[in-house]
């Protein structure tokens, strides 16, 4: 199932996004010698008119060849040798307008963009507006709230958020809708327990929907996908289990389980688990040492891991009809939160308010795919909309060789009256791809760590 979901989630999005390119390509007059899904060497395809179809060996990307579209570099990507010189053609991408080039290379991005706005649309369109039916809190982030907002960690865990300002809250996915309507002093109301708290909310929207990713969803003390080879795994613990008790201590949150977890690296601890009808199992296991960066001093710690993921399918879900007008504004909302959230994580991300170890790579997109599948159609169609959101973003970064960077090689032509000459931009775009290279290893070896609890 996780192979097939990553391998469906990638191939449509990369299509999409190649897609984007070579449509808007033609539509200018742009010769387009070769579409390829993948990286490196052919793996298989065929020829059609001017145009080289193929699936390559890497999995891992794909790209559209222009004529003359800086000729070495796009050999070096698809793993051969650099060709030799070439004649021009009226038809090649650098003979063309700016506005044109600038279209073409927007193009992937966009298209990104549409598809994940047509899945939400499509979504809410056939199975209604998706609502998660809870508005119980967890424990808040410190680290993710945005400056002036730090007394939200008053916030009871377990409670019931029930009023951001004068907006009632009825369901989760009203929160984003408050933080944005509200501004300056706001009250947060909860009960269950009663609590109120007063914070200074930013002026800036972006800011206020940092608050969305520091205030979670409760969920119980229980296990998600369990990984393989993960202590939890030795120690005989399924997806699903609800743990009640660690070393007698009772657990109530997933909050409660991981705080009892992280502080017994190393040590057998006795998990007591209540897997329903009656039944309670007790398990020993003996948490993984990990070291860590502490966000809010800086310093490395060491904590224990056993290997269980958050339990996502307790999260309640409804769905409410809409109709097409509805589904379209649902679609449109959906993208651009979304986006505003993606953009924060990244700048969180370069500020070091997030740390760069929850930066993953193949291996955590697979077991997100993987999890995604399991809960159903709708969940992973959610998924894929969102990773289409995330490829696009990531894509308008300005390092040579990805799409940003294309546009500030265009952008510099327009301000300079004219372009790098090809050898710059091929040394510009193989520092590019060094650079690409280094960070898709460095996620990787997130994704090693996280495997191996190291």
């Amino acid at each position: 199932m996780t192979l097939l979901a990553t391998v469906v989630l990638l191939g449509v999005l990369i299509f999409v996004h190649e897609l984007g390119h070579f449509l808007a390509a033609k539509a200018v007059g742009i010769r387009v010698e070769r579409f390829s899904i993948g990286l490196g060497p052919r793996l298989v395809g065929f020829q059609r008119g001017e145009t080289d179809y193929v699936i390559s060996w890497i999995p891992l990307g794909g790209y559209v060849k222009m004529g003359g579209m800086d000729d070495e570099v796009m050999e070096r990507v698809e793993g051969g040798a650099p060709a030799g010189p070439r004649a021009p053609s009226d038809h090649d991408f650098d003979a063309k307008p700016i506005w044109a080039r600038v279209l073409v290379i927007s193009a992937g991005v966009i298209f990104n963009f549409i598809f994940a706005f047509l899945l939400y649309t499509v979504i809410a369109g056939f199975w209604g507006s998706q609502e998660i039916d809870s508005r119980r809190i967890g424990e808040v982030e410190a680290t993710a709230l945005p400056a002036g907002t730090e007394a939200l960690t008053g916030l009871p865990s377990g409670a019931e958020l029930v009023r951001i300002g004068d907006e009632p809250i009825g369901s989760w996915t009203d929160i984003p809708d408050a933080l944005l309507a509200e501004s300056g002093p706001t009250v947060f109301v909860t009960e269950s327990p009663a609590a109120t708290v007063e914070v200074d909310l930013p002026t800036n929207p972006e800011e206020r929907l940092r608050i969305v990713a520091a205030l979670p969803l409760w969920l119980p003390a229980a296990a998600g996908d369990v990984q393989a080879g993960s202590p939890a795994a030795q120690a005989g613990l399924e997806n699903g289990d609800r743990v009640v008790a660690v070393e007698g201590v009772p657990v109530e949150s997933w909050w409660d389980l991981v705080r009892e977890v992280r502080d017994r690296a190393g040590e057998p601890t006795e998990l007591e688990i209540d897997r329903g009808q009656g039944r309670t199992v007790l398990r020993t296991v003996t948490p993984e040492p990990f070291e860590e960066t502490d966000p809010r001093t800086g310093e490395t710690v060491t904590i224990g891991r056993i290997g269980v993921g958050s339990p996502g399918w307790s999260i309640p879900i409804r769905y409410e009809r809409v109709g097409p007008a509805g589904a379209i504004r649902q679609g449109a909302v959906e993208t651009v939160e979304v986006t505003g959230l993606l953009v924060g994580f990244l700048r969180d991300l370069v500020t070091g308010n997030v740390p760069a170890s929850s930066v993953g790579s193949i291996g955590a997109i697979a077991e997100m795919s993987g999890q995604a599948a399991r809960q159903g159609i709708v969940t992973f169609l959610d998924f894929m909309a969102l990773f289409s959101i995330n490829l696009a973003v990531l894509n308008l970064l300005p390092i040579p060789i990805l799409d940003g960077g294309h546009l500030l090689f265009l952008l510099v032509e327009a301000v300079r009256g004219r372009a790098l000459s090809v050898e710059q931009r091929a040394r510009l775009s193989q520092v590019g791809l060094v650079i690409v290279m280094g960070l898709m290893l460095f996620a990787l070896s997130n994704d090693i760590r996280r495997f191996f609890g190291l």
